[in-house]
């Protein structure tokens, strides 16, 4: 019989965290992968293939944020109400988070539409570069109902304490994309639209099986329609957490169009080399995101049930899990980068400054995990609003001042973003740390009275 749910209130945390992170971390892996099929596939077409699916890499940031705000915001609550014994609560969440989810992709997608070949040409593409870029990015904001669905089913069931049903769906996903790769591409002769229309088909195929599992979790049971149509109460709720979530993560696509367009003041060969240098850089920071998948929901569940004691050692036993991550898993990414580089191109330039990347990326490595790490407590806490204005700081306003020092005032060139980046990260860690403190001192004052 199916555990409906995993009660993250009583018990070692050690094991939660392992139960939950581990599954999330290994279908983030192939997720990973997925995009390195991607990138490759697009490497063996041509260089101004992998730079068109480079292009689009903000692009499709930017159209997930809408189901990641929605998911932060559907796991935290759903968490929370769980954990606070409210069942039927945790189940509307759900339903009213997908309906909100659907109309905005719905108004997204069209918007996207209208103003998707300006978006390249601002990123100075031309040529075959911008004809392979809109041809992916057609599909893709076509898609976009489809996509961010997904995320909301899979929180509802890591807020249930079941990560395992989407790591099996990212790795279906991945050994999928291996064949479909080629066949729309090369045998149906779509170039870069195949690799797009493949995305948004695995999707929509691994949606299904989740709607599945969440149903035989009782994640929807007894809702009727009337449950679907937006209510105030509940929109309210999930809009105030979906907002710096996605906004964060909007942030994030924003951002890496402001990378995208300092690089290409240097030249296509910068651009390929900062998309195939990121894909590398994901390896590395895949099992931190199945920490933060899983800190997410024990701080959401206990903050519920009122247990802050609990809440404290989870954020501790995260941050100490992202350290043994770091000390075991960038070493050898460091190392063998450039060979991994290898694999998306045979230009020599390209390998080149992708590999710099990776090594200057090394001395930020675990800013990164303070970040992302303090930013699930903070959602899981219901106080998300900082993440949002550390967000705006770590994308757009630092990169801004910084990168214009480095790359021209300094004279750096691409070098300047790669060095910035170190700054820009650190600084938004250290402080977005000391507000989770900060809030997590409140909370116990609170209780306290």
């Amino acid at each position: 019989m199916i555990q409906k749910t995993m009660d993250m209130t009583k018990g070692s945390l050690l094991p939660h965290l392992k139960r939950l992170a581990i599954p999330a971390s290994v279908g983030f892996l192939f997720n990973t992968m997925y995009n390195i099929v991607d990138s490759f596939w697009a490497g063996q077409l041509s260089t101004n293939s992998l730079a068109a699916l480079s292009l689009n890499f903000p692009l499709y940031m930017l159209i997930m944020s809408l189901g990641v705000g929605f998911s932060a915001a559907s796991g935290a609550l759903i968490a929370n109400a769980l954990g606070s014994n409210e069942v039927i609560k945790s189940r509307k969440y759900l339903s009213q988070s997908l309906t909100l989810s659907i109309l905005s992709s719905l108004v997204g997608s069209l918007l996207l539409l209208t103003f998707l070949e300006p978006i390249f040409l601002l990123l100075k593409a031309d040529g075959e570069v911008l004809r392979g870029a809109v041809a992916y990015g057609r599909i893709i904001v076509i898609g976009m109902p489809i996509l961010n669905q997904a995320p909301i089913f899979s929180s509802a069931l890591a807020s249930r304490g079941d990560t395992v049903s989407y790591r099996n769906v990212l790795i279906a996903g991945c050994i999928i994309n291996i064949g479909l790769d080629p066949l729309f591409m090369y045998t149906f002769g779509m170039n870069e639209a195949g690799v797009a229309l493949a995305t948004v088909l695995i999707q929509f195929l691994g949606l299904l099986y989740l709607i599945r599992k969440v149903i035989s979790r009782e994640g929807l049971k007894n809702l009727r329609f009337r449950d679907y149509i937006p209510k105030k109460q509940y929109a309210v709720e999930i809009i105030e957490q979906a907002v710096p979530a996605s906004a964060n993560y909007l942030t994030m696509s924003l951002g890496t169009f402001v990378i995208t367009w300092f690089i290409s003041r240097f030249g296509s060969n910068a651009v390929a080399a900062y998309g195939a240098a990121i894909r590398v850089e994901q390896i590395a920071l895949v099992p931190t995101v199945g920490l933060n998948v899983a800190l997410a929901a024990m701080v959401g569940q206990n903050n519920g049930a009122k247990r802050l004691d609990r809440v404290v050692s989870s954020y501790k036993l995260s941050l100490l899990g992202g350290l043994v991550v770091m000390a075991v898993i960038l070493p050898p990414v460091l190392i063998f980068g450039r060979q991994i580089i290898s694999l998306f191109t045979e230009t020599e330039a390209v390998i080149r400054m992708g590999y710099d990347y990776l090594l200057l990326q090394g001395f930020t490595f675990y800013s990164y995990i303070i970040l992302f790490q303090s930013n699930a407590l903070l959602q899981g806490l219901k106080k998300p609003a900082m993440i949002m204005w550390m967000g705006i700081y770590r994308q757009i306003a630092a990169p801004a001042l910084v990168f214009s020092i480095l790359c021209f005032i300094l004279g750096m060139a691409e070098r300047g973003v790669w060095v910035g980046l170190i700054f820009i990260n650190w600084s938004a860690a250290i402080m977005t740390l000391f507000h989770a403190l900060s809030i997590l001192k409140s909370q116990k004052e609170i209780i306290a009275l």
